[in-house]
């Protein structure tokens, strides 16, 4: 089958990729230059760990290309995904600028039937907007040519979105007419070979679920974290919670595990546009309001700590911070707490050295020529002299490090540990200082 993917950031690169890796003959339309020229030369403009083996194997097979040009990229696909950015608009809304301005070139262009999927995270109504900005454009050329639109959404983990779309444990479709049904079906039929994955839905269901899912993770972790707030004032072990209260097969242990915040491109954005979207209906969704004040809390706790064990004033100290992107396996460092922990630090006086296994580079075009921000090649390299060390993403190379060299190399051996990777016990019997979030 012949697929559009207009944009290509980690939801179109990955859904291109991996749709051009069954067979499907993929064109990827990005308005970037730059973006299709980092591809072009066999690269990707992202991290995501799997991704770029796809996409070089899929270019060198010819099923996978790249264009800036709108009018092929209409002319191509008879599904026509639209997978571009939808950022947060000032009011918390989600700013549906790209994604209008992608259904207009496809009604601008479009020369025959098309399948247009809505794969961006979206409010509810979305498609209807997409519908009549495809109506518009075509009523401009005087076409009546036939297309349908779909709600398709995602369901990516950053780090592990190349298993999530080849793999996945469900797919929502939201349509409402025959034709388009069963073009989606024939679209993931390689996805789903062992059992039906298909979950059919009118479509503005299809368009509330995305947000409702990632809405009730970011709920789990923000309950999670106060908890683990409590335990500490109580003198209880939040992991021990966790373990007590995650055995419970109605609970189970997903999204338990409390730490500095959440981040990202997805909770944080689809929070704010889900409240914002009640709000419009007159509604007030006062759990998921608690849930983003309590995450931006949350994000300053390291902080709290760190100024309770050497004071307000930090001039003079510097900080080794294991960790930048927001999660691993990502360079993504959108709303990531780090940024929260580095703009306090530098705010009070004291200076970082960081360590993170690909998102230096990411850190350096936000932060800039700080002179007070450095980088180590290893994380052992961020500790030499430093005052304390910060955790703030639990990457697997965090996981089980030399104590002793951690202890050895800091000038205080303190460790503030944002993600609750060690045991308190075994830091202590190190001669480590350890504050964690909710541990005794």
């Amino acid at each position: 089958m012949k697929i559009t993917v207009i944009g290509t950031g980690y939801v179109g690169l990955v859904s291109g990729a991996c749709l051009a890796d069954v067979g499907n003959e993929v064109l990827c339309l990005d308005v970037d230059p730059a973006k299709i020229r980092i591809l072009e030369e066999g690269a990707i403009p992202i991290h995501e760990p799997g991704l770029l083996e796809i996409v070089r194997r899929n270019v060198e097979a010819g099923r996978l290309s790249f264009t800036t040009d709108p009018v092929k990229a209409a002319q191509h696909g008879l599904v026509q995904f639209i997978a571009v950015g939808t950022p947060p608009d000032e009011d918390g809304s989600a700013d549906l600028q790209y994604v209008l301005a992608a259904a207009r070139n496809i009604g601008r262009h479009l020369d025959g039937y098309r399948v247009v999927v809505d794969k961006s995270t979206v409010p509810v109504g979305t498609a209807d907007k997409v519908r009549a900005a495809i109506a518009d454009e075509l009523a401009a050329r005087g076409s009546s040519e036939a297309f349908s639109v779909v709600s398709n959404p995602e369901f990516l983990k950053e780090g592990a979105a190349v298993d999530d779309f080849m793999r996945p444990d469900r797919i929502v479709i939201g349509a409402d007419d025959e034709r388009a049904i069963e073009l989606m079906r024939q679209l993931y039929a390689p996805f789903q070979r062992k059992h039906d994955k298909l979950v059919f839905m009118d479509v503005r269901s299809a368009e509330l679920t995305k947000y409702a899912a990632n809405a009730m993770l970011a709920t789990r972790i923000s309950f999670m974290n106060e908890l683990a707030n409590l335990a500490e004032s109580l003198g209880a072990d939040i992991e021990l919670v966790r373990q007590g209260i995650g055995s419970d097969p109605r609970i189970g242990w997903h999204f338990l595990y409390a730490g500095c915040g959440y981040g990202g491109s997805c909770f944080p954005k689809d929070v704010k546009a889900l409240i914002r979207t009640a709000a419009e209906q007159g509604t007030a969704l006062r759990v998921l309001t608690a849930v983003e004040e309590a995450n931006e809390v949350q994000k300053h706790v390291l902080i709290d700590k760190i100024v309770r064990r050497f004071g307000t004033d930090l001039s003079g100290r510097r900080f080794a911070l294991w960790g930048l992107a927001f999660k691993p396996d990502t360079d993504d460092m959108r709303e990531a707490p780090s940024r929260v922990v580095v703009e306090e630090l530098l705010a009070r006086g004291a200076s970082v050295t960081a360590y993170d296994p690909v998102a230096m580079g990411e850190a350096e075009r936000i932060f800039g020529d700080e002179p007070r921000i450095s980088y180590a090649g290893r994380p052992k390299s961020a500790l030499e002299g430093a005052d304390a060390l910060v955790i703030l993403t639990e990457w697997k190379e965090f996981r089980s490090p030399d104590f002793e060299a951690i202890r050895s190399r800091l000038r205080t051996p303190v460790v503030f540990d944002g993600r609750n990777i060690y045991e308190p016990s075994v830091l202590r019997a190190a001669g480590i200082e350890y504050h964690g979030i909710g541990r005794p």
